[in-house]
């Protein structure tokens, strides 16, 4: 693979920006935390449903749950600690524990099926778990294939003030029963691991920066579920990476972030969780953001200067009339990535909020931002610019380096691309070489260095040999009025090879498979025109909200 490339895009870095971050500023995720608690301990770090915690206090607590964790539970540093939570306060405090102790956290989807459940548990080799009671029965269906001691299990309303506490857990329990009966040996509630920690010794352990912080278990390039091994270093380094376009726009202490995509996401991780406590913000975490008329309502109670979001919840977002009443007049950034953002949700965001959203490109192997977009940029599409002390390559299948506006594959190299995938050397070899890690993603660079994502590789359509990107079938067929959500993917076709059919989600019911058709024949060239429309009244979606177009297929 080729080893050099010119930095188109450092010309178009706006005023200010820095070429280089010093990703060996703090020693450790460790070293940031710490600094953050006694840098801003009096101001809001975290607020969920109603309560707010400060960073004093989330120090605190983390400092208990870690002193928990290294004595009652007898876990040593790099031991992995499993977390099986939604965006409430419980999990900051896991996360932080388990970091300060030195030990890696195992992020866990809490929707998981017991055997997608169990294969975590056993790939990583987690020796401890914390889990929302909602989901624990889930884990007492394979405890017994798994080598996890210690079970740490919490109600939603766990760490909310005590009226809530009493209220919200009630009603989750004995109102709509939403916890089925479980039943693990040995188990503890949260707030007595809390209690038992209190009374117990943090031992101060020291962390390197390329200790292992996270495992993020992902499909990465080949579909095949394997943790990242992203190290404190990695971590760090994109967070100053992120927080680099930051500076100037919003003064550190005073950010308010708004959270709906979950935390055991590695996009919400890095930029919402670790970047705005490095920078001090508040962070509003967003429990259910499928419940829309909830999350707007809380929404509503902020003057939020950032948000982060994928294309489905912007849309959704827009979708519910109470959203333009929220008070914009503090919004910096809307920050979008995950997937594609379409223009036409774009248009329509900045209509109602006055806002451009920010949109950028990462994945979770680069821990995960990889470009963004300087703030106010115009919408046209792109992902960006490689953030600071990044190279962005776009390469053949050979790995020669093609030159400005030629598609070929995305390779990332920088101090935040992991240091491999755990116990897979193989798929490590595949995907990394000389400190170059091959994304998958095919894209392209403008002259001004602004990189455009065209697709992923495998959702690539050929259609007689013509290469059709679903994204670029998508946005085009988004436009139409009747549209509310649309999918792309690739059929067999006995003349063409393969042929564009559509998923839609109607937004008027009256719209038509013809009218669809008519309307790709106005906007798209005829290999890319789709031969087949099949309505939903939903399209499957990945925990953040991507539309899964390998279930579509």
């Amino acid at each position: 693979m080729s080893a050099e490339i010119p930095d188109p895009w450092l010309q178009s870095y706006p005023p200010g920006l820095p070429h280089e971050i010093d990703a060996d500023e703090f020693s450790s995720l460790k070293h940031l935390l710490e600094d953050a608690f006694e840098r801003y301990a009096d101001l809001p770090a975290f607020t969920c449903m109603g309560t707010t915690l400060t960073f004093a206090e989330i120090d605190q607590q983390s400092r208990y749950l870690a002193a928990y964790l290294q004595s009652s539970a007898g876990l040593e540093p790099g031991d992995r600690v499993a977390i099986m939570l939604p965006n409430i306060l419980q999990y900051p405090v896991a996360a932080f524990a388990a970091l300060r102790a030195g030990m890696v956290v195992v992020n866990v989807n809490p929707l998981y099926t017991p055997d997608e459940l169990a294969h975590q548990l056993e790939d990583s080799g987690a020796t401890a778990l914390v889990v929302l009671e909602n989901f624990a029965t889930t884990y007492a269906q394979v405890a017994a294939k798994t080598g996890v001691k210690a079970v740490i299990t919490t109600g939603i309303g766990d760490l909310l003030t005590p009226i809530r506490r009493l209220v919200t857990n009630f009603v989750v329990r004995r109102i709509k029963r939403m916890v089925p009966a479980f039943d693990i040996d040995g188990a503890l509630s949260f707030r007595r691991a809390l209690n038992e920690g209190k009374w117990r010794v943090y031992e101060d352990v020291e962390v390197g920066p390329e200790d292992v912080a996270f495992l993020q278990y992902t499909g990465g390039t080949t579909g095949v579920s394997k943790g990242a091994m992203l190290t404190h270093r990695n971590m760090i380094a994109n967070i100053l990476q992120s927080m680099a376009w930051m500076e100037g726009h919003v003064e550190r202490g005073a950010a308010v972030v708004i959270t709906p995509l979950p935390l055991y996401h590695v996009f919400s991780l890095t930029s919402n969780l670790l970047a705005f406590v490095y920078f001090g913000g508040r962070d509003v975490l967003i429990p259910n953001p499928r419940d829309i008329k909830g999350f707007v309502k809380e929404l509503r109670k902020y003057k939020f200067t950032n948000i982060t979001a994928v294309n489905t919840l912007f849309g959704a977002l827009l979708n519910e009339p109470d959203f333009a009443k929220a008070d914009f007049s503090r919004l910096v950034f809307g920050v979008g990535g995950g997937m594609a953002v379409q223009r036409a949700v774009a248009d329509r965001w900045q209509a109602v909020t006055g806002n451009i959203i920010t949109q950028g490109y990462g994945l979770t192997e680069a821990s995960p931002v990889v470009t963004t977009n300087p703030r106010g940029a115009p919408f046209t599409g792109s992902v960006g610019l490689p953030v600071p002390s990044t190279q962005v390559s776009i390469q053949d299948d050979d790995g020669r380096v093609l030159p400005i506006g030629e598609i070929g594959e995305i390779c990332v190299r920088g101090p935040q691309v992991m240091k491999g995938y755990w116990n897979r050397l193989d798929e490590t070899a595949n995907v990394m070489s000389d400190g170059w890690l091959k994304t998958g993603d095919i894209g392209r660079f403008d002259a001004g260095g602004f990189l455009f994502i065209e697709d992923r590789k495998k959702d690539m359509i050929i259609v007689s040999g013509f290469k059709v990107f679903p994204n670029e079938v998508e946005d085009v067929m988004a436009h139409h009025p009747g549209v509310l959500e649309v999918a792309a993917v690739g059929v067999p076709d006995e003349r063409a090879g393969e042929s564009v059919k559509l998923f839609v989600v109607r937004k008027d019911p009256n719209v038509t498979e013809a009218d669809l058709i008519a309307y790709a024949r106005e906007h798209l060239t005829g290999y890319k025109r789709p031969h087949q429309v099949e309505f939903r009244d939903e399209l499957p979606k990945s925990n953040v909200g991507k539309i899964l177009r390998r279930e579509l297929r």
